[in-house]
């Protein structure tokens, strides 16, 4: 199952790499990692992707809850959270193509950021689902790059 940890830090030099080595020294897998600062910029927020059953990740939790530098953790469980990922896709595109390239990105609300020749770059943000289904329709152009940020994600409440 997969879970979404967010991780509250202190800015300070190597928390990144304690909070990494936690998950290979036990090796635990971060499908997705994303670590910014907030509107404090004395912390930063690190979004953690993993899978694991109820019980490894609770166990992931305290180890990191134990962590120098380390604020707050906070497991979302599902319902409890809002989350978007930002995608950018280059996909290739000719004078026969390029209209219907642009007609699905439309229809994913998403925003073509780079006009070339033989390529579009669109920039798509949304949860993984939409994501996944717009590569998906892509994919029969032709993706030449993709660049994904991991997800983000906020409490609801």
């Amino acid at each position: 199952m997969r879970h979404t940890i967010s991780v509250l830090v202190e800015n300070k030099f190597g928390v990144l790499t304690r909070v990494a080595g936690l998950f290979s020294g036990r090796g635990y897998n971060i499908d997705s990692l994303n670590v910014a600062p907030t509107n404090d910029p004395t912390a930063s927020r690190m979004t953690i992707v993993t899978r694991g059953d109820d019980a490894t990740v609770d166990q992931i939790v305290k180890q990191l809850s134990k962590l120098a530098n380390v604020m707050q953790v906070q497991d979302f469980r599902e319902g409890e959270y809002v989350d978007r990922e930002l995608a950018l896709i280059k996909v290739a595109v000719n004078s026969k193509t390029r209209a219907e390239v642009m007609q699905i990105t439309d229809i994913f609300r998403a925003k073509i950021v780079d006009v070339q020749p033989k390529s579009l770059t669109i920039e798509a943000t949304g949860d993984e689902t939409k994501l996944e289904k717009l590569l998906e329709l892509m994919n029969a152009f032709g993706i030449l790059d993709l660049r994904r940020t991991g997800k983000l994600a906020m409490p609801r409440n």
